[in-house]
């Protein structure tokens, strides 16, 4: 029937088979650029991510060490960092070198973009590590780098090349179908050996060894973050598997409908180990603190797509339900580790959440492997080659890292001074604050209109007093109406936080517990003269009161003198 038509239209079975295998090429470039610019828009992920579990006063500079990862580690991932993976792979510069317009084809140049955007993503891993303390121009530095040699080292020595220097030595190959070792775990590793190498921040350990919580300044930004890059993550994973294949000589329908089963297998794989993530560190974060921590669970979600990301077309349904749910157990455990015993400040949990996760998920490849994705090869030889693989990618991303930021700190360039750290990296590298219009991050609220008319105080009183009161941030609005509705027309609030009787709360970062004995109050003024003092007391502690600890005090104090400004009048005239 087919040869009939293509009889009729004088069109040839050769040419026909041209034109199809043109809009497949052209559907399949599409494809992989439609991926790319997901897989880029992870890097949002990442800034609201990292900004989140950084403090107020240090939130530009993370956002800034994204945008700047993305914007100059691409640059010299396209000047450099391609043509010397394709150079150290042994297939010549030109092969790498897209930028010299030597007549390639348009596959050269979307190829070169969509491993690009799996660099950044490396590069952009380590700036989580390295948060609150490292000289912007030095992680820059490192970036450079990062993107021109040390990444594309491991693409050369894994990915590039026809035949993998894991499998020359191993004669087995390395399995990483979409970067779970090759990207994720070496960022990890970057990132934890640059912490060590910078230092804690200066207020992360006590002179006892032990520990301080430092939270970070929001949650949701964290939590946001995370379902954006794991979004971002199915172009990561799925996205690699996907593509348009076309019979050829010899090959069969059957042949094709694999490609679907592969990408079928990959998103299964991926939504599993994803879920399992969040679920093994939620758990073990109620075995240890009692409460599911949020963060835990975010993390746990992230540290399962890790782990998925280096055998997502190889493993069976439960190897997913295993991968992903020893990966989320193993992140409050390392993160401890790193914490408590190594004492590396690694601020977002970099190292467990990409490093470990990454390297058990790499390791795990034959134990959950379909039997078709071994082949002949026994589980003992594709474990060699697996850690083998992982072995020479830290090995060089260790001594690479090490060698830049050990040669920065002994330079004095690797970390700001002691008092930009304190003041906070926005203003000391970027001079800007986050959140300049709020001030304090726990403004008080109002509680609505005020419809009292207000009489002027002073004039026939013979003293002036002062009225202090401290109360909830919530209740200023009902004093408010308490003070309208007993004529004190002077008000004067400010934000404040201070220690008193109330008892302290245990605050929560991580399943670490730490004591909140500084609480927000609000600190209304009254300066009475005419006004009885006691009607202001009593209406500040009836509007103010809820019955619970914490419902705050009033003092009363003289007041010597006072002067208006405009008039110059003196005393109670003046109130």
């Amino acid at each position: 029937m087919i040869d009939s038509l293509l009889l009729e239209t004088g069109v040839s079975l050769s040419e026909t088979q041209t034109a199809v295998g043109e809009v497949a090429t052209a559907v399949n470039q599409t494809w992989v650029l439609t991926v790319t610019f997901l897989i880029f828009f992870m890097h949002a992920g990442f800034a609201m991510l990292e900004s989140g579990q950084v403090r107020s006063k240090n939130v530009a500079n993370q956002l800034t060490k994204n945008l700047l990862t993305w914007a100059i580690g691409v640059t010299a991932f396209f000047l450099i960092g391609i043509g010397f993976a394709n150079v150290m792979a042994g297939n010549g510069f030109a092969a790498g070198a897209p930028f010299m317009d030597n007549g390639g084809a348009a596959s050269q140049y979307i190829g070169w973009l969509y491993g690009a955007v799996f660099a950044m993503t490396a590069a952009t891993i380590v700036s989580g590590a390295v948060a609150g303390r490292a000289r912007l121009r030095a992680y820059v530095l490192y970036t450079i780098l990062l993107s021109a040699v040390i990444y594309p080292m491991v693409i050369a020595m894994t990915w590039t090349p026809a035949t993998s220097l894991i499998e020359e030595v191993t004669g087995v190959g390395f399995a990483d179908f979409a970067g779970g070792m090759i990207v994720h775990g070496m960022g990890g590793i970057a990132g934890l050996t640059a912490a060590a190498i910078l230092g804690p921040r200066m207020d992360k350990y006590d002179s006892d060894g032990s520990a301080n919580i430092i939270p970070g300044h929001s949650l949701t930004f964290a939590v946001l973050g995370t379902l954006i890059l794991a979004f971002g993550w199915f172009g990561f994973n799925v996205g690699t598997a996907a593509g348009i294949g076309l019979p050829g000589e010899g090959e069969t329908v059957a042949a094709i409908a694999n490609n679907g089963e592969v990408l079928g297998r990959v998103a299964m794989t991926t939504t599993l180990a994803m879920a399992m993530g969040a679920v093994g560190a939620g758990t073990v974060s109620v075995l240890k603190n009692g409460k599911v921590d949020s963060l835990y669970v975010a993390n746990g979600l992230l540290a399962g797509l890790v782990g998925i990301t280096a055998i997502p077309n190889t493993t069976v349904w439960w190897g997913a339900l295993l991968v992903g749910a020893l990966a989320g157990i193993q992140l409050p455990i390392v993160f401890d580790f790193v914490q408590h015993r190594l004492k590396i400040d690694d601020v977002c949990a970099v190292f467990p959440v990409h490093g470990s996760a990454g390297v058990l998920g790499t390791l795990l490849f034959p134990f959950v492997a379909t039997s078709s994705a071994l082949g002949s090869t026994s589980m003992i030889d594709a474990f060699i080659a697996q850690l083998f693989g992982v072995f020479i990618i830290t090995l060089w991303t260790v001594t690479a890292t090490a060698l830049i930021w050990g040669g920065l700190k002994m330079a004095g360039q690797a970390r700001v001074t002691k008092e930009h750290e304190q003041e906070g990296l926005d203003i000391s590298e970027h001079g800007v604050e986050t959140y300049p219009e709020f001030g304090d991050p726990s403004v008080a609220t109002d509680g609505g209109l005020d419809t009292h008319d207000l009489r002027p105080d002073g004039g026939t009183g013979s003293g002036i007093e002062m009225v202090v009161g401290y109360i909830r941030p919530d209740k200023l609005g009902d004093v408010k109406k308490g003070l309208s509705e007993a004529e004190a027309p002077s008000l004067t609030v400010t934000n404040v936080s201070g220690r008193g009787s109330q008892p302290a709360k245990k605050g929560q970062w991580r399943g670490e517990e730490y004591s909140v004995d500084l609480h927000q109050k609000v600190k209304i003024e009254c300066v009475v003269a005419d006004v009885p003092t006691d009607d202001v007391v009593e209406a500040i502690a009836e509007a103010a009161s809820t019955g619970e600890p914490g419902d705050g005090k009033v003092f009363v104090m003289p007041v010597e003198d006072a002067l208006q400004i405009r008039t110059g009048k003196r005393g109670t005239e003046a109130v």
